[in-house]
């Protein structure tokens, strides 16, 4: 329940306002975006751990189509959760491991200045209202492939790759 302040244009001499209230409740938004077409799965969750992660992985793949005609390669940081020696990865996904301290080369990281925009600068009460915002934010933008394909597709980033 950290506030998430920004910086905001104001008059010469007059300091802005951002109210805010400390609290140490957590909402955790994990994203799976494909940055050469925009199509991006959202899960909102209170929590994370390695066996959550590890149904979330099963999940998104059912959801996403993943299997034998359809390979997903899912690029993770190295969070604890993610990196469990026994970690059952369902089919049709392939993990494929960020080197350490490069958020930046994490196409779903660019994400999260648009998921925050609608909580910028304002005092939320509670974690269910903070959820509901959240989550309203993530249906709109799973609809918006344009804007999710723009933020996180890197020039750099390789073309889809199709079998033939």
């Amino acid at each position: 329940m950290k506030p998430v302040v920004r910086r905001v244009w104001a008059p010469i001499g007059v300091r802005p306002i951002a109210p805010g209230h400390h609290r140490f409740q957590w909402l955790y938004v994990t994203a799976f975006v494909s940055p050469a077409t925009g199509e991006c799965f959202w899960y909102v969750s209170s929590g994370v751990s390695k066996p959550f992660f590890e149904a979330l992985l099963a999940t998104f793949a059912q959801e996403a189509g993943a299997g034998q005609d359809r390979i997903i390669v899912l690029v993770l940081d190295n969070a604890g959760w993610h990196t469990e020696p026994n970690l059952t990865v369902p089919e049709g996904l392939r993990l494929v491991f960020l080197p350490p301290y490069t958020p930046e080369l994490q196409p779903a990281e660019t994400l999260w200045q648009v998921v925050d925009e609608p909580i910028v600068n304002k005092h939320i009460p509670d974690i269910e209202t903070l959820e509901a915002i959240v989550s309203q934010r993530c249906a709109e933008l799973a609809t918006d492939r344009q804007t999710l394909k723009g933020r996180a597709g890197f020039h750099w980033w390789p073309p889809i790759a199709n079998a033939s």
